[in-house]
């Protein structure tokens, strides 16, 4: 492991060593990217309004107090706000008071939001399959895997430790027929 030892050279802008962040940046944009214009292109929703209505799908009862969404997206108060008004204008999401605490809001799936979500989940599905797994070997996956989640350990929790699990269950839940809760 590549631990920068105590007295060593500071990092430089030019450190060779910066390579691999550089190279790790590059690839989830350019991927995200193309996962966002895939979804755009064939069922007209963002990247980021799938993941929430994803998220959404994943909570029980198909609601989420938003200050939860907002640290699971990893998006401002402000930032959920408006992805959230983006949604119920569409009628994919509805606003209520939230069930334990009449203070806060929640975010909930509406019957059309769950329908577009099923939809749409086999364009990002292929995406992921055709721009970052098939590229890759098993080999390979599993050490990406491995590194990303010591990565996200030493970095701490951010709340979206939970999402991220519920993000996996999902894609195996959706290649299996889509995110279903009814049973």
């Amino acid at each position: 492991m590549a631990v920068s030892e105590p007295g060593a050279r500071p990092l430089s802008a030019r450190d060779p060593r910066l390579e691999p962040w550089r190279a790790f940046l590059r690839a989830h944009a350019r991927i995200s990217r193309r996962l966002d214009e895939e979804l755009r292109a064939e069922h007209d929703l963002s990247l980021a309004e799938y993941d929430a209505l994803l998220a959404i799908a994943e909570a029980s009862d198909r609601r989420i107090r938003m200050r939860q969404l907002a640290d699971r997206m990893l998006l401002s108060k402000s930032g959920i706000t408006r992805l959230i008004d983006r949604l119920v204008a569409d009628g994919l999401v509805e606003r209520d008071s939230c069930l334990t605490d009449a203070r806060g809001a929640e975010a909930v799936l509406t019957p059309a939001g769950l329908t577009r979500l099923r939809t749409a989940s086999r364009t990002h599905l292929d995406g992921i399959d055709e721009h970052f797994l098939a590229t890759l070997d098993p080999d390979e996956l599993a050490v990406i895997e491995t590194t990303m989640l010591r990565l996200a350990e030493r970095a701490g929790p951010g709340g979206e430790q939970d999402h991220c699990a519920s993000v996996a269950a999902a894609m195996r839940e959706t290649a299996a027929g889509g995110p279903d809760r009814d049973g």
